[in-house]
């Protein structure tokens, strides 16, 4: 598990991209420029690690690319300790980033195999979340909650409303909301029952399934 001064230079140039392509937060280049994305993939993935694209991981899943993690990063404005919950731990390289950027993370993924790889890999390169599972991300973690924000990195058809109960009020909910294609949404909570929505375009995810355990 080498990460080389060579890695560093593509990171260097990525974070570059991802500035040209309008990502601000400080925070979220800087855990991007600290994290090996090249360890979270498959080694014949390994030399396109740094080019913004998505790969496969397995279990008929992706490694979200690295803008559209920047994008989900930066709509959330985590501070130093804030409690987030991800829906869809996956390659944890999502994950990985939260927790560099102060979050305490609390993460689901509903692939046994993926949950497996990624519990092993993550305290391998030192990141240790709060709390993994391997579970239904459409029931979230009601045991746990509240949360200061949540990011589900799937699509979705729908916002659970199991996920909208264990936001905090002024919390915020970065979702991409649809089926073939989806718009990155945000909700933030502004109270018991009133949201206050944001769209910000098209991505293309994995499908957010259920029912799975």
């Amino acid at each position: 598990m080498k990460d080389t001064a060579k890695h560093q230079g593509l990171r260097n140039q990525l974070v570059t991209l991802l500035k040209g392509k309008g990502i601000t937060d400080k925070s979220v280049l800087e855990a991007i420029n600290k994290i090996p994305r090249h360890l979270f993939l498959n080694s014949s993935f390994a030399d396109y690690a740094y080019q913004d694209k998505a790969f496969p991981i397995g279990a008929g899943q992706t490694i979200s690319q690295p803008y559209t993690v920047a994008f989900q990063s930066q709509l959330l404005e985590v501070k130093k300790d804030h409690k987030i919950l991800e829906i869809g731990t996956g390659s944890g390289y999502q994950t990985a980033v939260l927790c560099l950027m102060g979050a305490k993370v609390y993460s689901i993924e509903r692939q046994n195999e993926l949950f497996k790889q990624t519990s092993i890999l993550l305290p391998k390169l030192g990141i240790r979340p709060k709390h993994l599972s391997f579970g239904d991300g459409y029931k979230g973690l009601p045991n746990h909650a509240p949360f200061d924000s949540i990011i589900v990195t799937a699509g979705a058809p729908i916002i659970p409303q199991a996920l909208m109960a264990q936001l905090k009020i002024g919390g915020r909910l970065v979702i991409p909301l649809g089926e073939d294609i989806q718009i990155m949404t945000l909700l933030i909570r502004k109270n018991e029952t009133q949201f206050e929505k944001h769209e910000f375009g098209d991505f293309k995810f994995v499908p957010l399934l259920e029912n799975k355990n």
